[in-house]
């Protein structure tokens, strides 16, 4: 037996690895697989060009084993196998990668793929074993060697009888702590999920002796047997081409990857080729999860490198207005960070999220004008956060955005677009019109719509991010958004608006005394000829609407606006007639008028009322006085 210490610098690369490269430990068999099919990988290569080295591919395998009793998981290859100098090279210095020097020995062939780049993921073992165990044998040479470690204390490097080239690593567990506890993974369920999990498409058959149960011949009773069987996939579906695919395989795959009990709306399965290359399988989903509009939700794409899971919810890939989007990409053109565990900043992660972008909005875009109620689907259960998109980075990606959003219209009685909308307008009309409310319903009812309706179409928002979202976008291919509960907006001639000026002119002073009456509640009290019906309303001025308000009031935060509110009275109704007499003859009953009416135009917004004890007595005292 050999004794060999770890040089000083490695010693401390392995402490650091072990403590804090890999953050998860159940890496520990992605990465000894992974250095498996290495193995393997290179000796199916070899065997090509050299024709003395015989290898049937079918043969080819991982084998994963463990034992409760001995506390051991074994990890068995039958790849190229080592030498004692190649274990001491490869598993003696830390960082120095076996697979990386075959991939550049043989950088001119495009078809080896080899996953090993650092030379480290074998230590990844260490995070959970005390003692590790590699018996080895090179296709090269007769002699087998076992290479033993506990850790930075060194290693040791003994002759082995193994008659077979390839590889078996044996893994000693620690004992559990309160922090961790390893015998867990001295299960077949543990390791069958961290193989399906990491490495269900290692282009080589995992094996794995299960337990499986069958009925007893001449019998009802049943009895347990093991049986070795292979635990992978090994080819993933979105290497295969579309037209082999149907869709209950997508939709399979999609309820097995995601654990959603819906099928999805819509699959998104391409392949990208020239500065980056990389395979996507993308599903738009039916339904929002529980917990999509909240904090606790994580977006993300499952990340691979040939057909190992790198990431499980790579963030960097999708925008935050497509965080619904769930599937997975695959890729050899990205840089990983030693660990594999996360990503290292890279123009090719930029160039792949530019290109899923895109193509999701082309997809959404396809299907909003070939299945009309699939997308209005997608749109109840996502279009909020396209609308937080627009809002969001002051507008940044409304022009990403913008043909992608829908709102319900006065005219069509149904969700319409915006270029919907503009399609039907005539070159003279400048406008796009909306008003906010709680719902349909109550904005359909509000004295500033009933007028305007009649005219023009009227977008009706009941999100509590659209009036924020029209903010943002301002205006759409020319057209201005115009808010109809605004002060400012008037549809009347010129010779309307002169005729309600001298209006107001005239009772300037009644109307300025309903303002003092009413204590700086509103801006300004004005009779107006825009109401059809309806004897009152709040407009307000400037871009804070009271729509806004309730949203933002209702925040969780200390912070309170108060949107610029103006009265408006009809001109044309009976109780401005009545207010003119009484401001006449009554002064005392005047005020309880101006009072009752600013009350019932704060109701109509759904706006509340700070005394409503007040307003239930004055409205009590005015009936009893007719």
């Amino acid at each position: 037996m050999k004794k060999r210490q770890f040089k000083t610098e490695s010693k401390r690369v392995l402490d650091l690895m072990i403590n804090s490269i890999y953050t998860n430990k159940e890496i520990f068999l992605r990465e000894l697989i992974s250095n498996a099919s290495d193995a393997i990988d290179k000796l199916y290569y070899l065997s090509l060009t050299n024709k003395s080295i015989k290898v049937n591919k079918d043969n080819l395998f991982i084998k994963v084993d463990y034992n409760k009793d001995k506390r051991t998981i074994t990890i068995t290859d039958n790849g190229t196998g080592m030498t004692e100098e190649e274990l001491e090279n490869n598993l003696g210095v830390i960082a120095e990668s076996g697979s990386l020097k075959f991939k550049e020995e043989n950088k001119e062939q495009n078809d080896v793929n080899i996953i090993g780049q650092f030379g480290v993921g074998f230590y990844s073992a260490f995070m959970v074993s005390d003692k590790v165990t590699v018996e080895s044998k090179s296709y090269k040479e007769d002699k087998a060697t076992i290479w033993e470690s506990t850790g930075v204390d060194g290693y040791t490097l003994s002759p082995s009888d193994k008659k077979e080239n390839g590889t078996i690593i044996t893994l000693h567990l620690k004992e559990d702590t309160e922090d961790y506890n390893y015998s867990e993974l001295l299960s077949e369920y543990k390791l069958r999920s961290i193989i399906k999990k990491y490495s269900d498409y290692i282009s080589y058959p995992i094996k794995m002796e299960v337990e499986n149960s069958r009925k007893k011949e001449d019998s009802d009773e049943y009895e347990t047997y093991k049986e070795v069987t292979t635990i992978n996939s090994m080819i993933p579906l979105w290497k295969k081409n579309k037209k082999d695919i149907n869709n209950e395989e997508y939709n399979n795959f999609y309820s097995d990857k995601f654990f959603d009990y819906k099928e999805p709306l819509k699959v998104i399965h391409f392949n990208i080729e020239g500065n980056v290359n990389f395979t996507a399988m993308l599903y738009i989903p039916s339904h929002a999860p529980y917990d999509y509009y909240s904090k606790e939700y994580e977006k993300g794409l499952q990340l691979y490198t040939n057909g190992v899971l790198i990431m499980d919810k790579c963030s960097d890939l999708l925008p935050d207005y497509f965080s619904f989007v769930r599937g997975v990409v695959d890729t050899e053109d990205i840089p990983l960070n030693i660990s594999r565990e996360t990503l290292q900043e890279n123009k090719n992660i930029k160039l792949i999220a530019k290109s899923i972008e895109t193509k999701i909005k082309k997809e959404l875009l396809e299907l909003l004008k070939d299945d009309r109620s699939k997308y209005e689907e997608f749109y109840k259960a996502f279009g909020t956060g396209l609308k937080f998109g627009i809002y969001n980075d002051y507008g940044m990606n409304k022009d990403k955005l913008e043909d992608l959003v829908m709102f319900y219209s006065s005219k069509e009685k149904k969700l319409i677009t915006l270029d919907e909308y503009v399609q039907k307008l005539n070159e003279d009309n400048k406008n796009i019109y909306y008003c906010s409310g709680e719902t349909i319903d109550k904005i359909d009812m509000l004295p500033q719509v009933e007028n305007i309706k009649d005219k023009h179409e009227v977008l009706y928002l009941t999100d509590y991010v659209d009036e924020f979202a029209i903010m943002a976008l301002r205006e759409y291919k020319g057209k201005t958004f115009v808010n109809v509960a605004n002060e400012s907006t008037d549809l009347s001639t010129e010779e309307e608006k002169e005729k309600i000026k001298k209006e107001n002119e005239t009772n300037k002073s009644m109307l300025d005394e309903m303002k003092d009456i009413l204590e700086g509640s509103v801006t300004e009290v004005k009779l107006t000829n825009k109401l059809k019906s309806h004897p009152v309303c709040l407009t307000t001025t400037g871009e804070i609407s009271t729509s806004m308000e309730k949203v933002i009031n209702a925040m969780p935060t200390d912070e309170k606006i108060k949107a610029s509110e103006v009265l408006e009275i009809n001109a044309n109704h009976k109780i401005a007639d009545k207010l003119k007499e009484l401001y006449e003859k009554d002064k005392e009953e005047f005020k309880k008028y101006t009072k009752v009416i600013y009350y019932e135009a704060r109701l109509i917004e759904g706006l509340p009322i700070d005394n409503p004890t007040e307003m239930s007595n004055l409205i009590c005292d005015i009936m009893a006085n007719k």
